[in-house]
């Protein structure tokens, strides 16, 4: 009896791409429940989006079984397929069968719209990434929507494909896992030639993943306690030298994005009263900080959180303290009391022990981190 001959069915690119695809997308999603990861999950979706893109280029100038008219089958193939397999003598293909095969475009081109969804978010809600300004705050709230949907079905639509090449396996007897993991499959012939390895590419696509990693991530290696790397850096915005100098000198200068004009006109007017202090302050000065308070509240939308703090406001409500917000009240409802009296916290208003970015006033969630144990808090910044 000759020996079952072992061939090469998917080349060196296809698998790299393969487990490459798999494990940015289970990045992404293990990323895409705390803001925090913000960053990490923005390169785990770069590096999705762009296998697809080779897979794209891939499957038209690839290897045999890499390429998608060889697996694109009509109707009657398919249909003749899952006879087969209710059957228990659906016949076995080389490479992909034709229900795997149509499995396996449709996974391609979910994915596309989950990346494309994702760049409309992280531009539009973020303010971040290549279109970053160009597109509007509204829209990226509409494609976070797509971007979640089309995440949930890709995955269901993974699930359907790891059963059936699960049930592939049982039916004729062989790993397709192994398979995909070292090329090789038995068979061949005249009509299932062996492919290349096309090693050398699939040496370029895994060095060029890393090579983007090194310099996605380049801060956080020349990264210091003194000068700490902020991932994402908000929008410079508006300052003023008086306001930051007077209420500076006994507090963080907040910035007036996060309260509304109404709640910065009612502090200016009852300054004599400051939360039991007199702020004394000239006609001339408190003039200029009332006007640079009310000009740039959050009805400016100038950052995120100036939008969700004004959506999550009643226009008959006026809150004079940030922590009064609804909205600053749900992303921390996680914090544990003991955290706040930490003397690496000290208060809910020092506001710096946390966030990298508060003197600038644009409170990325990405420029977030933890002073001492994680273990105190669990804030709720999944919510946007």
């Amino acid at each position: 009896m000759p020996a079952v001959k072992r061939v090469m069915v998917w080349d060196v690119p296809t698998r790299v791409f393969h487990w490459s695809l798999l494990a940015s997308f289970a990045a992404a999603w293990l990323t895409s429940t705390d803001n925090r990861f913000l960053y990490h999950h923005t390169f785990a979706g770069y590096t999705f989006t762009g296998l697809l893109i080779f897979r794209l280029l891939w499957g038209m100038v690839g290897s045999r079984y890499a390429r998608f008219r060889t697996f694109a089958y009509d109707w009657p193939s398919v249909r003749s397929y899952l006879s087969g397999l209710l059957t228990g003598k659906a016949a076995r293909y080389l490479g992909h069968n034709p229900v795997g095969g149509w499995v396996i475009l449709l996974i391609i081109a979910l994915g596309f719209l989950v990346s494309i969804a994702g760049i409309l978010v992280l531009g539009g809600e973020e303010g971040h990434g290549p279109f970053a300004g160009y597109i509007p705050y509204d829209i990226g709230e509409y494609a976070k929507a797509v971007h979640e949907a089309s995440a949930w079905t890709m995955l269901a639509i993974v699930g359907v494909h790891i059963t059936g090449v699960v049930a592939e396996s049982f039916l004729h007897r062989e790993n397709l896992i192994l398979a995909m993991l070292t090329g090789y499959k038995e068979g061949g012939g005249d009509n299932n030639p062996e492919v290349s390895g096309a090693g050398i590419i699939g040496v370029v696509l895994f060095s060029a993943m890393i090579a983007a990693g090194l310099l996605y991530f380049r801060g956080y290696l020349v990264d210091t306690a003194d000068r700490p790397f902020v991932p994402f850096a908000g929008p410079k915005l508006p300052d003023n030298a008086v306001w930051r100098q007077e209420c500076g000198e006994c507090h963080l200068a907040f910035h007036p994005t996060l309260l509304p004009a109404r709640s910065w006109q009612r502090l200016m007017d009852t300054q004599s009263d400051h939360f039991g202090d007199d702020l004394a302050l000239d006609a001339q000065t408190a003039a200029e900080i009332s006007s640079f308070l009310v000009s740039n509240a959050a009805e400016s939308r100038l950052t995120k959180p100036a939008r969700k703090i004004l959506a999550s406001t009643p226009a008959d409500q006026t809150p004079l303290r940030i922590t009064q917000t609804t909205y600053w009240k749900r992303k921390h409802s996680g914090v544990k009391q003991e955290y706040w009296t930490r003397k690496n916290v000290g208060s809910k208003v020092n506001c710096k022990a946390c966030h990298l970015d508060a003197e600038a006033g644009t409170f990325e969630d990405s420029g977030m981190r933890l002073p001492g144990s994680d273990q105190l808090m669990n804030i709720n910044l999944g919510e946007k």
